[in-house]
């Protein structure tokens, strides 16, 4: 017999043999129907994997929350996709399927790119093997009878001869079919319950634009059809929300390929927006004792070699480019710069803590696949900033600077604090080629940091592999609309970067010391807040934050001349105002405004200019009835003081 340790802590006696699904029966025969793999000792493995010797087990299934059970359910059902494919193009070559974060893809060279009719034969086919319950079973080879196996399949040989002498080279076969596959899988394609094609696409094997394009088709399954129908859903609220659609619609930002990938152009209405984020945060910064500078958006490599990006961020920074005696670079971030700034001068410990801050435009060397719309740019524009501060003033600093983030994301904008959780970020201790070489100095930031978060009685976990590689990080993870956790807040404590500038204030006892670097973004970058902001409000902006705050709608021509003092007094007031004096029906033009997310309309016919009143239409609530123009101006005026939502 041996003992079985299980997730809640309970010992298990099974079997010596015993496969992790005997556990599962033993536990209940609930489990044992919608267990879709286990983890032995921190190991995915299959169900039918058998235990020898005394184990802690994890028994997965396809919950929300059981990443691991949801993949083994979907790479499963990637063999489907294979096998249908392969049944219905016999000539096509098969690549990769694994699961990804949401179903899974697969890639095929094949002669020509998958028609929507070919995804729905495809689709059919699926159901026939999932319905055939072909058993699933895994064998291994060694690797000269694995390369013969896969004679037809020059991708999968590939990634064979890539495999170390001696490793284990697994197969599963289902039917007629056998792919190359590390697993785990289902015991059946019976198992599967409803699948859906979603998409298809070009993608290069591997990634790597030299490489030949294969056409990956992406799909999902669940056990339960009426699941299905609530993620199918889902993409549909999706699409609503994509930024990009919104930012096209609302005239936002645009892109071209003349400009290149990855390097959006706001429009107007966008340029309005960011410029009115920036002073906000700007002036939020201002009141809390920042002050501004600007730095040039490129420097000698030399500077990069000093901070340490040059040996960890070499990868993600665009190439150097030769001018006279010096190489320059495009700055990824911006703290260097103001490690020098905090340089130029002696420092006592009176003056700390010194807080520099910068809207600062950086640039990622991101591949062409990977940019999208405002979220993943080339170039973007950070709210960015560095507290040089004393050891005893990192927490009252570190505590400040949660307390803006509270202000910015759930006072001011709305967020509320169940969408919240604060990640303490980690080095990974297994790969300490990632991160600066100092173990004491990551002892000592991660260990602060932690003890800050418990002080301040605030939630948090831990995750590894997660730091800056100069330092640990409070993360703030904001759960999205569309249930995304992203990152956008970040507090970062640096040891690293005073001792490899040399920085130094002078200190009571009249010595020379290290300040501490705090990193701090509130907004992040301009241009993946405002991406966030748009799918999180499906672009109705809040009144205070809209590019057009107002539509004048005259009903005839006879209005006009009253619709543009109308447009001069609240212009006036500062509020951004248009009129739409086109020769259309107004029905049309409430119509329009409406689209464009217009806040408020003022709807002027005859009776409004005799009785020098404004008819008013809110976008969230309609009409509202007729005041006066004061009366509308203080409505707005008292809206935007208090940013209501």
């Amino acid at each position: 017999m041996i003992k079985v340790s299980l997730k809640d802590g309970s010992i298990l006696e099974v079997e010596e043999k015993s496969t992790i699904l005997d556990v599962a029966k033993k536990i209940s025969e609930g489990l044992a129907r919608v267990a879709t793999c286990g983890e032995i000792d921190g190991e995915v493995k299959d169900l039918r994997y058998e235990l020898e010797k005394d184990c802690s087990l994890v028994i997965h299934t396809f919950k929300e929350d059981d990443l691991e059970g949801k993949k083994a359910y979907w790479h499963t059902t990637s063999h489907i996709m294979a096998q249908a494919v392969k049944r219905l193009f016999p000539d096509s070559k098969l690549a990769i399927g694994p699961a990804i974060e949401n179903g899974f893809y697969y890639d095929f060279d094949v002669e020509k790119p998958f028609t929507d009719e070919d995804k729905e034969n495809i689709e059919q086919e699926m159901k026939k093997i999932i319905k055939e319950n072909l058993q699933i079973e895994r064998f291994s080879l060694p690797k000269n009878e694995a390369l013969d196996l896969m004679k037809e399949e020059p991708y999968k040989q590939e990634l064979i001869n890539d495999l170390e002498d001696g490793e284990e080279i697994s197969f599963y076969k289902q039917g007629d079919f056998v792919d190359l596959c590390a697993g785990p899988h289902l015991e059946s394609t019976g198992k599967i319950k409803c699948v859906k094609i979603l998409s298809s696409s070009g993608a290069y094997w591997r990634g790597n634009e030299k490489n030949k394009m294969l056409q990956r088709i992406y799909a999902i399954s669940f056990p339960k059809a009426s699941e299905l129908e609530e993620y199918l859903q889902f993409l549909e609220e999706a699409k609503q929300r994509d930024h990009r659609k919104i930012g096209k619609d609302l005239e936002i930002f645009m892109t071209h390929k003349l400009v290149g990938a990855g390097l959006p152009m706001y429009l107007p209405n966008g340029a309005t927006i960011r410029m009115i984020l920036e002073r906000y945060i700007q002036d939020k910064e201002l009141a809390l004792g920042y002050e501004h500078v600007y730095t040039p958006s490129l420097a000698n490599v030399e500077l990069y070699k000093v901070s340490g990006h040059w040996d960890h961020y070499k990868d993600d920074m665009f190439p150097a480019m030769k001018m006279d005696n010096e190489e320059m670079v495009l700055r990824p971030m911006n703290c260097p710069h103001h490690m020098l700034i905090y340089k130029s001068k002696m420092r006592s410990y009176r003056d700390l803590p010194i807080k520099i801050g910068e809207l600062a435009h950086d640039f990622r060397y991101e591949a062409s696949g990977s940019v999208c719309g405002l979220e993943r740019v080339r170039q973007m524009c950070q709210n960015d900033a560095h507290l040089f501060v004393r050891p005893d003033q990192i927490k009252e600093e570190v505590g400040k600077i949660l307390n803006l983030i509270t202000e910015v994301y759930q006072k001011d904008f709305g967020f509320p604090a169940s969408s919240f959780k604060y990640r303490l970020s980690l080095r990974d201790k297994n790969n300490k080629e990632k991160y600066i070489d100092n173990d004491e100095m990551w002892e000592t930031a991660e260990s602060q940091l932690r003890e800050i978060l418990k002080e301040l009685n605030i939630d948090f976990y831990e995750a590894e592999g997660e730091a800056a590689f100069y330092g640990p990080k409070i993360d703030i993870q904001i759960r999205t609309a569309l249930n995304h956790d992203v990152t956008i807040p970040t507090c970062q404590l640096d040891f690293a970067l005073p001792e490899r500038f040399e920085l130094e204030y002078i200190a009571e006892d009249g010595k020379a010391h290290r300040p501490v670097v705090i990193h701090r973004a509130i907004l992040g970058s301009s241009d993946r807040f405002i991406s966030f902001l748009l799918e999180e409000t499906k672009g109705n902006l809040p009144l205070w934050l809209s590019p057009e705050q107002v539509r004048i709608l005259p009903i005839t021509d006879n209005q006009v001349d009253y619709c543009n003092k109308l447009k001069e007094e609240l212009l006036k007031e500062e509020i951004r105002v248009h009129i739409d004096d086109r020769n259309e029906k107004i029905g049309y033009k409430i119509r329009e405004a409406q689209l464009h997310k217009v806040p408020y309309m003022l709807v002027i016919g005859q009776k409004e200019v005799d009785e020098n009143k404004v008819s008013i239409r809110s976008r969230k609530d309609g009409d509202i009835g007729s005041m006066s123009l004061d009366e509308f101006e203080n409505k707005l005026l008292e809206e935007i003081k208090n940013k209501a939502k």
